[in-house]
C-alpha cells in the first residue's frame, strides 16, 4: 500500500470533506445503533481489565497543580468527575519525568504549572489521591509521562533561566525560530531514560494502573525518535529508534512485566503533505523534510511492542501543522480511524502480539464524540478503544448518557478549543467553552443547591448566556421567564451554525433546544419567544430579579459608502447565504473567526471568489492556533485572498478602495506553521513592521463586513433608570463581546447565585 499517498490523500480531504453528506451525518448526536453492546464490552490490556472501551484522552494538567508541582484538589476532582461519569480508563495530560534535563518546563524559582512526579515524596500524595478516587468510579488511571518538550517548549528559558531550550539536534524553537535548541548529550539522555523508569516505579506505587508515553505531536520523544528532528551523528543515539526503545525497556524493568504500558504516536508528521511546496523553500520547515514515514513508523511500533508496549494510539502531525494532532470542529467527524485500521491490520498481518500475549490493542482518536460513529468503528474493526478527550471536557457524563440511550442528552463539544487548548496557552488551566463546571467541579457540585426561598425571575435574551442562565435558576426552584426578540433560540449561534464545517454548533444549538423544552417541561421555565422586551413589560410581570443577555450588534466601519446596497453584514449573510447568489467577487472585511468562516463558506460552499482583508499584520489573532491553522490552510487551498494590514478606505458601486501596507516586513498571512504568540509574551527577536503603503483597488460585487461586535446594552441602562426590578444584572455579550466560554460561565455563575 502506498502509505504517503493515503496521508496526503487524507490532509488533502480534510479541507473539503464537508462535501459529502453521509460524512456529515456521522457527526450527529443520533442513537440508531443502540445499544452500544462493542462501546461497553471489556477489554484486556496485559494484567489490566478495563470495563469499557471508552478512554478519557490526555487533557487537564497545566496550572492544576501547586506550584511544587503536587496535584491540587482541583486536579482530583477533575478526574473523578470522569471516572464518575462512565469513562473506563482516565488519563493525564503531560508529567514530565525530570525538570533537570529540559529547561523549558521550570519557572523562576523552581516553580511548575505542570504536575510533577520527580520531585519528592511530598507530591506523591496527590497522585494517590487521584488514583484512588478514579478508582471509587470502577475506572482504570494511567499517568502520562514525557521525557521533556524540547523544541517545541517555550523558550521563555533563555530569558528566564539564561539557558537553551533542548532538543536530539540543533532544531528552531517552534515558537521563536530564530531561537536554537541545542542537541542534549548522550549523558542527559540516559539520564532521562533513568528518570522515566523512576517515574514510572513512583506512578505504579501512587496506585496507577499503567503508564502512558508521550511520543507524538513533536514533543522531545517524537524528536528523539523521527529522522526529522534526529539529525545526529555521533554517539548512543544516531539510530532513530533507539532513545524510544530504551526507555521503554526501562520503564518495563522497573516496573515489571505485568503493568501496562500505553504508547502515544503519529503515524507520520504529515509535513511533507501538508507543505509539498514549503519544504524546499527554505526556513525552518526545510531542515525537517526527512521525516519518518508511515513504513519506518509500523515497524518502529512492532520494535515498541517487543519492548514492552501494551498498546497504542495513533494520529498525524505536529505544531508545524497543529490542527493535526489537536482537530478542530471543521475537521471531519472520526478523522483519524483509518490511521487506526492501517495499524490494527499491520499488527494483525505480522502476528505482532504483546509481550503478555495478547492482541495489542488500538485506541482511535480524533472527534469520536459521536455515539453511533464510535460504535460502528469497533463494530468495523477499526479499532479496539475510542478516545475522548473534549468531548468528556463538554460532558463527563458522555459514557453514561450513552450507555442509557440517552444520547440527545450529552452536551456536545463544539470544537472552538477556547476553554482547553487556547486557555493553556493564555496562561489558564482547563476549561471547556459550553460546560461551566470543567475544571471547577472543586468549587461547583454536580447538582445545583435548591433556592431556600424562589423567586420569580426574567431573563432577556435567548443565546447561550441567557439559556444557561435561566435553566439553572430554573433547577434552583426559581420561577423563569425566558425573552428573546427572535423567534427561536441561539442568539448568535443560529448564523454560526450555518456553514457545513460548523456542524458541531449545530448540534450544540439542538442540545441547547432540547434543554430549554426539558426544562419547561421539568422545572418551572417558560421561553417566550418573538417578544420586544421593554421596561414597562419587566415592571408589570413583577419579577424580583432581571438578567439581561441582550447580545451585541454588528459593529459598521466609519467608510464611504457603507450603506450600498451590496453591503451586507456577515451575521446576515450567514442567516440569508441567497445574499450571495449573484455576486462573483467577494470581499470580506475583518480577518477575525467570523470573517474568515464567512469566506470559506463563500469560497467552499458556494464556489466564490473571495478576499479577506484585515488591519491587523495577523488574521484569527485571538483563535487557537489549531483552529486558525486549520482555517488559513484551507482557505489558501480555496483559493482566497488573505489581505493583512490593509486599511478600508471607501465602497463603491462594484469595487473597494484600501490601503495596503506592501512593505516586505509584513508577515506573510499563509503561514500556518508559525504561531501569533500571546500578546503579553514580548518577541526580543521579532523584526519590526515596516510602513510603505500603496492604494489598491479590489473588484467587490458583493462587501460582507465582519469588523466585530458592540455590546447591545441600551436595555440594561434603561431597566437601571427604570429600576424594573430589586435585582439586576448583565451578563454574556450585553456585557461584553466576547467568546461562548464566558458567556456560559458569566450564565452559570449568575444562575447558581439568584
Amino acid at each position: 500500500m502506498d502509505y504517503q499517498r493515503l496521508v496526503k490523500d487524507l490532509v488533502e480531504s480534510f479541507g473539503t470533506w464537508f462535501e459529502d453528506d453521509q460524512k456529515l451525518l456521522a457527526g450527529r448526536m443520533t442513537a440508531d445503533l443502540y445499544p452500544y453492546d462493542h462501546l461497553f464490552s471489556p477489554i484486556q490490556v496485559n494484567s489490566v481489565k478495563i470495563r469499557n472501551r471508552i478512554v478519557m484522552g490526555p487533557m487537564g494538567n497545566i496550572s492544576m497543580a501547586d506550584e511544587t508541582g503536587r496535584p491540587s484538589n482541583k486536579m482530583i476532582q477533575y478526574f473523578a468527575e470522569r471516572a464518575r461519569g462512565g469513562a473506563g480508563l482516565i488519563t493525564t495530560g503531560l508529567v514530565p519525568v525530570t525538570f533537570a534535563v529540559d529547561p523549558s518546563f521550570l519557572e523562576p524559582g523552581d516553580l511548575a504549572y505542570l504536575p510533577r512526579i520527580d520531585r519528592s515524596r511530598t507530591v506523591l500524595a496527590g497522585w494517590r489521591d487521584i488514583a484512588e478516587s478514579v478508582h471509587a468510579y470502577g475506572a482504570r488511571f494511567f499517568v502520562q509521562l514525557t521525557p521533556g518538550a524540547g523544541r517545541v517548549g517555550s523558550p521563555e528559558c533563555v530569558l528566564k533561566r539564561h539557558r537553551l531550550p533542548v532538543s536530539a539536534s540543533w532544531n528552531p524553537n517552534f515558537y521563536l525560530p530564530s531561537v536554537p535548541c541545542r542537541p542534549l548529550t548522550d549523558r542527559e539522555l540516559r539520564k532521562t531514560i533513568r528518570a522515566a523508569g523512576q517515574a514510572a516505579a513512583d506512578a505504579q506505587a501512587c496506585l496507577s494502573d499503567g503508564v502512558y508515553l508521550h511520543g507524538h505531536e513533536g514533543y522531545l520523544l517524537e524528536q528523539m525518535t523521527n529522522p526529522a528532528f534526529n539529525r545526529r551523528k555521533l554517539g548512543s543515539y544516531t539510530a532513530w529508534q533507539t532513545f524510544g526503545i530504551e526507555l521503554v525497556k526501562e520503564v518495563r524493568k522497573r516496573c515489571g512485566d505485568g503493568y501496562p504500558i500505553m504508547y502515544r504516536i503519529d503515524l507520520s508528521l504529515a509535513l511533507n503533505a501538508t507543505y509539498p511546496d514549503e519544504m524546499d523553500r527554505g526556513g525552518s520547515l526545510r531542515r525537517f523534510r526527512n521525516e519518518r514515514t508511515v513504513d519506518m513508523t509500523l515497524t518502529y511500533m512492532a520494535k515498541l511492542v517487543r519492548a514492552g508496549v501494551d498498546m497504542f494510539d495513533v494520529d498525524l502531525g505536529c505544531y508545524e501543522n497543529w490542527w493535526l494532532p489537536h482537530p478542530p470542529g471543521p475537521m471531519p467527524p472520526g478523522c483519524y480511524l483509518s490511521l487506526a485500521k492501517i495499524v490494527k491490520d499491520y499488527l494483525a498481518r505480522e502476528g505482532i502480539t504483546s509481550n503478555a500475549g495478547f492482541d495489542v490493542p488500538v485506541v482511535a482518536v480524533g472527534k469520536l464524540g459521536y455515539p453511533d460513529l464510535a460504535e460502528r468503528a469497533l463494530r468495523l474493526g477499526l479499532c479496539d478503544m475510542i478516545m475522548l478527550a473534549r468531548p468528556l471536557l463538554a460532558d463527563p457524563d458522555w459514557p453514561r448518557k450513552a450507555f442509557a440511550g440517552r444520547v440527545a442528552e450529552i452536551r456536545p463539544c463544539i470544537g472552538d478549543q477556547e476553554g482547553c487548548i487556547n486557555e493553556f496557552i493564555h496562561g489558564g488551566h482547563i476549561q471547556c467553552a459550553v460546560n461551566p463546571r470543567t475544571g471547577f467541579e472543586e468549587l461547583f457540585p454536580a447538582d445545583v443547591a435548591p433556592s431556600p426561598a424562589p423567586r420569580k425571575v426574567a431573563v432577556v435574551g435567548a443565546g447561550p448566556a441567557g439559556i444557561t442562565c435561566a435553566c439553572t435558576a430554573a433547577e434552583r426552584g426559581h420561577q423563569v421567564t425566558l425573552y428573546d426578540r427572535a423567534d427561536r433560540l441561539g442568539g448568535m449561534l443560529v448564523p454560526g451554525s450555518v456553514p457545513r464545517i460548523k456542524f458541531d454548533v449545530a448540534n450544540y444549538l439542538a442540545y441547547l433546544e432540547r434543554l430549554v423544552q426539558d426544562h419547561a417541561r421539568d422545572c418551572y421555565l417558560d421561553f417566550q419567544p418573538g417578544v420586544d422586551v421593554t421596561p414597562e413589560l419587566l415592571r408589570a410581570g413583577g419579577f424580583d430579579a432581571v438578567v439581561l443577555c441582550t447580545g451585541a450588534r454588528p459593529a459598521v466601519p466609519r467608510v464611504p459608502g457603507v450603506e450600498r446596497s451590496h453591503v451586507v453584514q456577515a451575521i446576515d449573510l450567514l442567516c440569508r447565504p441567497s445574499l450571495a447568489l449573484q455576486a462573483k467577487h467577494v470581499v470580506v472585511v475583518g480577518g477575525g473567526e467570523v470573517g474568515c468562516e464567512t469566506a470559506y463558506l463563500l469560497a467552499g460552499e458556494h464556489g466564490k471568489q473571495v478576499t479577506v482583508i484585515e488591519m491587523l499584520p495577523y488574521f484569527m489573532e485571538q483563535a487557537c492556533t489549531a483552529n486558525r491553522g486549520y482555517l488559513l490552510h484551507y482557505l489558501a487551498t480555496k483559493g482566497v485572498g488573505l489581505v493583512n494590514c490593509a486599511r478600508l478606505e471607501s465602497i463603491e458601486e462594484r469595487e473597494i478602495v484600501i490601503t495596503r501596507n506592501t512593505s516586505p516586513t509584513v508577515p506573510n498571512p499563509m503561514v500556518t506553521w508559525s504561531p501569533v504568540l500571546p500578546k503579553n509574551v514580548k518577541n526580543p527577536l521579532a523584526r519590526r513592521i515596516k510602513v510603505r503603503e500603496e492604494r489598491l483597488v479590489l473588484p467587490a460585487d458583493l462587501v460582507v463586513l465582519a469588523v466585530g461586535l458592540v455590546a447591545d446594552d441600551a436595555l440594561y441602562t434603561a431597566c437601571v433608570q427604570a429600576r424594573v426590578a430589586a435585582e439586576l444584572c448583565h451578563i454574556g455579550d450585553a456585557f461584553s463581546p466576547a467568546r461562548i466560554l464566558e458567556a456560559t460561565r458569566s450564565g452559570y455563575a449568575v444562575g447558581r447565585q439568584l
